[in-house]
């Protein structure tokens, strides 16, 4: 129907809902079935035990045997490739690669993060723009996502020039937390950073209420050699209880075209409004953090 749902699809809805409202035998056991779906669902994030990189909130992990709690210090996970670290150097255009984020969802793809420094060099801004679902896990209706054309919102962050070099307080979404840059490759030859593992975490009366731990390059694409050699640095840093491993990591997918999407969905989503509410939403963080 104008290109926008294909007629079958709207038959087996009418079939569905029919189905549940005549027969109450169905409709409960479909209630049932959701509900329990669900429990798992949160039961498995709270355990830890299922190895989704994007619902672990198990609060204290349990790593080899020991119970791992709270947030580790600075200087605890901080490698030596971070000594004379230089932000000006880390400013700029990054492609995140794997993250380990219970706030965000396995469906977004192509995700990025821009970070911009302020002039005197005490400040820098996140600007994060990510897509979804992904065409991968929903290949029958990415294109027909509102925001199949990418969304962004902001976060700010503030350096401490008597804090150690990596470590910056930010700032967002109404929360304070820690951001602990852990380790940079250097590029050979340009001597620029080409890849960052960055780790956040907050406590709150001993107890760990969130971690997130992102793999970061300069390019769109890494192999699997290099993403190896990450995670080897991640455990060497001690971040594998707090989730770096492989199996409790999310590999952010990236579409073959970075062409924008043009197609019936899009045109609906531009004509009810939805790009301006976010515009709108993307100000609203970003004036936020001011």
């Amino acid at each position: 129907i104008a290109d926008l749902v294909p007629i079958t699809f709207i038959l087996i809805n009418a079939v569905a809902i029919y189905v549940l409202s005549a027969f109450a035998q169905i409709r409960n056991a479909a209630a049932i079935l959701a509900i329990s779906v669900f429990i798992t669902y949160v039961g498995a994030g709270l355990d830890g035990q299922a190895g989704m990189g994007d619902y672990n909130i198990q609060l204290d992990d349990s790593y080899k045997g020991k119970i791992v709690k709270g947030c580790p210090a600075y200087e605890d996970l901080r490698q030596s490739s971070m000594d004379n670290f230089d932000m000006t150097k880390y400013q700029g255009l990054w492609y995140w690669q794997k993250v380990h984020d219970w706030t965000q969802f396995k469906e977004i793809y192509d995700t990025t993060l821009e970070i911009k420094l302020s002039d005197d060099g005490r400040s820098y801004t996140n600007n994060l723009g990510i897509k979804g679902p992904s065409p991968k896990s929903n290949p029958l209706s990415w294109d027909k996502s509102p925001i199949a054309n990418g969304a962004h919102y902001f976060w700010g962050g503030d350096i401490n020039e008597n804090d150690v070099r990596g470590l910056a307080l930010e700032r967002g979404f109404g929360v304070e937390f820690p951001n602990y840059i852990i380790d940079v490759k250097t590029d050979s030859n340009t001597r620029e950073y080409k890849e960052a593992i960055q780790f956040q975490c907050i406590e709150v009366g001993g107890v760990r209420l969130y971690e997130g731990i992102d793999f970061m390059s300069r390019t769109p694409e890494m192999s699997d050699e290099e993403l190896n050699d990450m995670h080897a640095r991640a455990e060497k840093a001690g971040l594998y209880p707090y989730g770096a491993s492989p199996e409790q990591m999310h590999h952010i997918e990236r579409k073959s075209s970075s062409d924008d999407v043009h197609n019936a969905w899009q045109t609906l989503w531009e004509v009810v409004g939805v790009n301006k509410l976010l515009d709108m939403a993307a100000e609203i963080t970003k004036e936020s953090i001011i």
